[in-house]
């Protein structure tokens, strides 16, 4: 077993799961609620999709609907049974006794019957110095593990907002790990057009391969965007600093990315592999790059058996951004034209993809991927006999992948949960093709809105937050203007006039919710706002948004540079300041909540860790809090009369309204 169980899309009649096996494996589905009798069932092909990734590597995409539901709020034991050739079995216990907590005989779940306690976060880097927020919330779900009574404070899901893994930005150390398990299961080889390398086995013997990857691309005028693009690295001052010079290239190397962040299990299956390999030849400022990377590597290894824990007790559900498939991905335009208009570039992406719908979207929404999988499970049968896939079919796949436009979803809980997809239905700029687009289309807004027709709250996950620092998105629109948008990362909801426009008319609409919760990552740091929004289309209509962001699980903002924005945007864009009317906020009335562990009045939180929100009946947060991942106390975020409240001080959940 290389990776899982996961925990995936959890209904008292129905339960996703995913992992990988080296071979396809004989399951069975052992469930054993707390106060119940045990059940079991085999999982044939019609609850068990295997899909072959390589020689020695088989994703197992299981999808049970149950004759009888289970329990909610309760414990429910489960086992993952693997019947050997001799009739023998082997329970999660056996083959990955990491999985459990001390003193469990096998791991369990819980069934939340309302989604009103929630886990999130976004942007887990491997190679950053900072600890892991996964680490952090595997603690905190441990706890309630150890009292059966407690199964109610179990988060009802995780969800993670964007970045799961960054395929544009690897370490050195993590390429070769990679490349060992690459060859280990000898995952599929695959041709490269357009690329000075003809197939994936020269990419991974080419001198440039590590750190030097740009230089792969052909040496022409018109590659020059596209070299910049994938690999440049180039410094981005106001924000933060890309890597793009290890970017991962083929589906092999995507597909072991995911294997090596989610599970322990293929790092000692590379132990044993020379890193760096024998025939890399480095530089002297790579050499001390790879070995800073390898020191926080390690870190991130001795953190992964909780990761791996976290994700086998509590329903993950997952969404992309950009670094998932490539940095500023479908940003303007013209970036698509360019990244589209390459094979090579369009193969980047699609692989990664591929990739991602494999390990990430199938488990979010099962029922529509379908045919992808149909086509996926094809190209792995079609592999030549030196385990190379067909091209042909893998551009095809790639080309059904890039129109796809079912990644969203929605959790008909209490409240209702809507995740949406803002990278790949965007609203293009047609007049000025290099600006920001859109994050969503007006047809995608459109059915937003219909999701959200008659429900009285709304959960809404955003990978990048609906409401942000005003400062920073000046900044964003500024270099927007001076051509520098993929610099500064402009992309936020504001950065468009006709998105902004339409998802406020959305909260505006006197069907629409009056209470809405937006759960987003993206920028490495926490903040949180209450949001009111005027002039609403019916009297007595005025929707209450909170804008709650959780990011950085394993990442973090330049420290200095965030303390100048914060401080500059409390000083410029303070609620009387007449700067508020030149932005698209002017009909807004925006209230921060305050961390409470703040030291010169930050309204925002810098390190890495994990978000939780409690919500009541209504759908309005009780309580907001940031799980620190370096071990010191947790951050709560306070509305401004919280801080003087007898409620709060006891640190009791409190709302004003």
């Amino acid at each position: 077993m290389l990776a899982g169980p996961l925990l995936r899309r959890l209904e008292p009649g129905r339960l996703v799961l995913w992992l990988v096996g080296s071979a396809p494996l004989d399951l069975s589905l052992v469930l054993a609620p707390q106060d119940g009798a045990e059940r079991r069932l085999a999982l044939d092909a019609s609850h068990c999709r295997v899909v072959r990734i390589g020689r020695h590597a088989c994703v197992h995409l299981i999808d049970v609907a149950l004759p009888e539901p289970l329990p909610q709020d309760t414990l429910v034991g489960y086992d993952l049974l693997v019947r050997h050739a001799d009739g023998s079995e082997a329970g999660i216990a056996q083959w990955a006794p990491h999985l459990l907590h001390a003193g469990a005989a096998r791991p369990n779940l819980v069934l939340r019957s309302r989604s009103d306690n929630i886990l999130f976060g976004s942007c887990r880097k491997p190679h950053h110095p900072a600890p892991d927020g996964m680490a952090r919330a595997d603690a905190l779900v441990a706890e309630h593990a150890r009292h059966p009574g407690q199964a109610g404070e179990r988060p009802a899901f995780l969800m993670l907002c964007g970045d799961q893994v960054y395929a544009d930005d690897v370490a050195g150390p993590m390429l070769a790990a990679i490349h060992a398990l690459v060859q280990r299961l000898g995952l599929y080889a695959e041709c490269l057009e357009g690329a000075v390398v003809a197939d994936s086995e020269a990419l991974y013997r080419h001198p440039a391969s590590y750190y030097r990857r740009e230089e792969l691309l052909p040496a022409v005028r018109s590659n020059n965007l596209l070299r910049e693009r994938f690999f440049g690295g180039s410094e981005k001052p106001i924000f933060t600093t890309a890597n793009a010079h290890n970017h991962l290239v083929t589906l092999a190397e995507v597909m072991a990315m995911y294997l090596l962040a989610w599970s322990p299990v293929p790092w000692q299956l590379v132990e044993d592999a020379p890193m760096p390999p024998p025939a890399l030849a480095l530089a002297p400022k790579h050499v001390q790059r790879w070995q800073r990377e390898a020191q926080a590597l390690a870190g991130f290894r001795r953190d992964l058996p909780r990761t791996a824990r976290l994700m086998a007790h509590v329903q993950t559900l997952m969404i992309f951004d950009d670094h998932d498939i490539t940095d500023d991905w479908n940003l303007a335009a013209s970036w698509e034209a360019t990244a589209y208009g390459h094979p090579f570039s369009r193969r980047i992406v699609g692989n990664a993809l591929v990739a991602y719908m494999l390990c990430q979207g199938w488990g979010n929404r099962p029922e529509v991927f379908g045919a992808a999988l149909d086509e996926l499970a094809a190209l792995a049968a079609g592999a030549d006999a030196d385990n190379r896939l067909d091209p042909g079919a893998q551009d095809a796949l790639i080309t059904r992948l890039l129109s796809f436009r079912h990644w969203d979803f929605v959790l008909r809980t209490a409240p209702t949960v809507i995740v949406l997809d803002t990278r790949t239905r965007r609203w293009r700029n047609r007049r000025r093709p290099d600006y920001p687009s859109g994050l969503m289309d007006w047809e995608a807004l459109t059915a937003l809105q219909h999701e959200l027709l008659d429900e009285t709250a709304a959960v809404i996950v955003s990978a990048a937050p609906m409401f942000g620092l005003k400062l920073i998105e000046v900044v964003q629109r500024i270099a927007t203007f001076a051509g520098m948008a993929l610099t500064v990362d402009a992309e936020n909801w504001m950065a468009h006039r006709g998105a902004a426009s339409s998802m406020l008319n959305i909260f505006r609409h006197s069907r629409t919710p009056g209470n809405y919760v937006v759960l987003s990552g993206d920028v490495h740091y926490s903040f949180a706002y209450d949001v009111e929004v005027r002039e609403a289309d019916a009297p007595g209509h005025a929707p209450h948004v909170w804008q709650i962001t959780s990011s950085g699980i394993k990442n973090e903002f330049p420290r200095r540079l965030l303390d100048w924005f914060d401080r500059l945007n409390r000083w410029l864009y303070a609620p009387r300041s007449p700067l508020n009317w030149f932005t698209q906020r002017r009909d807004l009335a925006l209230t921060p909540y305050l961390p409470d562990r703040r030291q010169h009045g930050e309204r925002v939180w810098n390190g890495a860790g994990i978000g939780q929100v409690w919500l009541d009946a209504q759908g309005r947060p009780l309580r907001i809090v940031q799980h620190n991942a370096d071990g010191r106390p947790a951050t709560r975020f306070l509305a401004p009369e919280q801080e003087a409240s007898p409620a709060a001080a006891a640190g009791q959940p409190f709302t004003k309204r």
